[in-house]
């Protein structure tokens, strides 16, 4: 007979990990400033035991950006307009935009220490590559647009969490503000009228 109890013990380490490093990542002034031996001893879990679940500091990071980013992912997939699938395109493309920009502000530190994490290219991340497609299949279904793959790159380049730091942090730059301006260079980007008011979702 298979012992379950070691498994349910590892799911629930998981869940106690994750829980205290949400929590002392946002109360900390930067992620650099928690230890993988603070997050342990906050979640009641031998160094073992983190490194054992998530592999380093890292794997901790994006799995916490994975959590983070569940109920995004899920209103893309099958939610409804505008970031559902039965959304027209160019407005599926300003709010899968948005939702990223909104996103990354509303979880600066992390999404900065996770692209700034690892030897890698940051273009390389699975998190990057995944947006990356979605947009360019996106962008595919517009007519006339030409080169899909080289526009979702440079519209991603534009939602980057070192320039929404940058933007937000040190320029100040308020949250409607920025949104307005993406929305605008996108919009001129696929060709269309930039948006008054910047009438973006969410």
């Amino acid at each position: 007979m298979v012992e379950r109890k070691p498994r349910k013990d590892a799911a629930r380490n998981r869940e106690a990990v994750l829980s205290a490093a949400d929590a002392l990542f946002d109360q900390s002034e930067g992620t650099d400033e928690v230890t993988m031996a603070d997050i342990a001893a906050a979640a009641g879990v031998g160094k073992g035991t983190l490194f054992r679940a998530f592999g380093d500091r890292p794997g901790l990071l994006r799995a916490l950006y994975e959590v983070r980013l569940e109920p995004v992912r899920e209103a893309v997939e099958s939610g409804p307009p505008p970031l559902g699938p039965t959304t027209p395109p160019r407005q599926r493309v300003l709010a899968l935009l948005d939702a990223v920009l909104c996103f990354k502000l509303d979880n600066r530190r992390l999404a900065l220490a996770l692209e700034d994490s690892g030897s890698s290219s940051p273009y390389q991340a699975e998190h990057y590559e995944r947006w990356h497609g979605l947009l360019q299949a996106v962008l595919k279904e517009i007519p006339g647009l030409a080169d899909s793959e080289f526009t979702a790159h440079v519209l991603l380049a534009a939602t980057r969490a070192d320039l929404v730091e940058h933007l937000a942090g040190r320029e100040g730059v308020s949250r409607d503000t920025m949104r307005a301006q993406l929305a605008n260079f996108t919009a001129r980007a696929l060709g269309s009228s930039p948006l008054r008011g910047a009438n973006v979702e969410g």
